[in-house]
C-alpha cells in the first residue's frame, strides 16, 4: 500500500521517470542491498536525467538548425582556415554569457552554416535557447509582422533568444524598411544577447549591403566591436561530400 501511495504522490508531482526507476528497484533485488540514500539518488539521477533530455529536445526542436551538426564533429584542419585554439574556446560556451556575436565568413559551401549550426547545437546543450533564421526570411516575416499587427510582439521575442542565427547575411541589398528591421533586432541584443552571422562577404564590404551610411554604421558597431570572426577558406565541402558519395 505504501509503494502505491508513493507512486500516486510522485505521479501528481508529474515524476513519471522515477515511478519508473521505482518500479525497477522494487522488482530487482540487488537494489535491495542498497541504503535508503543510495536508492533515492539513483531515483533523483533517473528523473534530472530524464528531464534534462526533455528540455534539449525542446531546445533543438524550436532552435530549428537548418543542420543536424555537432561540436564534435568539427573538421579542425588548419586548411580550412581554422584555428583549434579558438573553435575549443567557443565550445565552452563563454561567448554567450559575455554576450559575444560570432561572424562567419567564407565563400559557398566552405561550411558557414553547418559550423554555426555546431556551435548553437553545443549551446542548447549547454542550457541556452537559439534560433536559426535565413535574414531573408526573418525580414520577410517580420514585414509581414508589421502589416498584422504583431511587430513589436515578434521583436520582443527576438530579444529574449539567447543566440540568433542570421544565416545567408548580404545575399540581397536591404530596403529601408529592411535596415530598420534589422537595427531594431540588433539593437535589443546588444550587449544582451549572442548574434551569429554567416556571409560571403568580408565585413569591410557590408556597408553597400546594408546601405545608407548611417543604419550601416550603427549596424556594424552592434556586430563587430564585441564579435569574434571566423574566416574560412578551402574547397567547397559539398562537393568533397559528392565526390565521398560517388567513390
Amino acid at each position: 500500500m505504501l509503494l502505491q501511495q508513493t507512486i500516486d504522490a510522485l505521479s501528481k508531482l508529474k515524476m513519471n521517470e522515477m515511478i519508473n526507476a521505482l518500479r525497477e528497484q522494487e522488482g530487482n533485488q540487488q537494489y535491495q542491498e542498497l541504503t535508503f540514500l543510495e536508492r533515492l539518488g539513483i531515483l533523483a539521477d533517473r528523473q534530472l536525467i530524464y528531464q534534462e533530455n526533455k528540455s534539449l529536445a525542446s531546445r533543438l526542436r524550436m532552435a530549428k538548425l537548418r543542420h543536424q551538426a555537432a561540436f564534435e564533429d568539427i573538421d579542425m584542419k588548419p586548411a580550412r582556415g581554422i584555428n583549434k585554439a579558438q573553435i575549443l574556446e567557443l565550445g565552452t560556451c563563454r561567448w554567450v554569457k559575455d554576450h559575444d556575436n560570432i561572424l562567419i565568413i567564407g565563400p559557398t559551401g566552405a561550411g558557414k552554416t553547418w559550423l554555426a549550426c555546431a556551435l548553437a547545437q553545443k549551446a542548447c546543450r549547454e542550457g541556452f535557447s537559439v534560433l536559426y533564421q535565413r535574414l531573408s526570411k526573418l525580414l520577410y516575416e517580420l514585414s509581414i509582422n508589421r502589416g498584422e499587427g504583431k511587430y513589436l510582439k515578434a521583436l520582443q521575442a527576438l530579444s529574449k533568444i539567447e543566440i540568433l542565427i542570421l544565416d545567408d547575411w548580404g545575399l540581397e541589398i536591404l530596403s529601408k524598411e529592411q535596415r530598420h528591421d534589422l537595427l531594431e533586432i540588433l539593437e535589443d541584443r546588444h550587449a544582451r544577447k549572442s548574434t551569429i552571422i554567416t556571409s560571403q562577404l568580408p565585413t569591410d564590404a557590408w556597408h553597400p549591403f546594408i546601405g545608407e551610411d548611417t543604419f550601416a554604421d550603427a549596424i556594424m558597431d552592434r556586430l563587430i566591436h564585441n564579435a569574434q570572426i571566423l574566416n574560412l577558406k578551402g574547397d567547397s565541402m559539398r562537393k568533397k561530400r559528392i565526390n565521398k558519395t560517388e567513390t
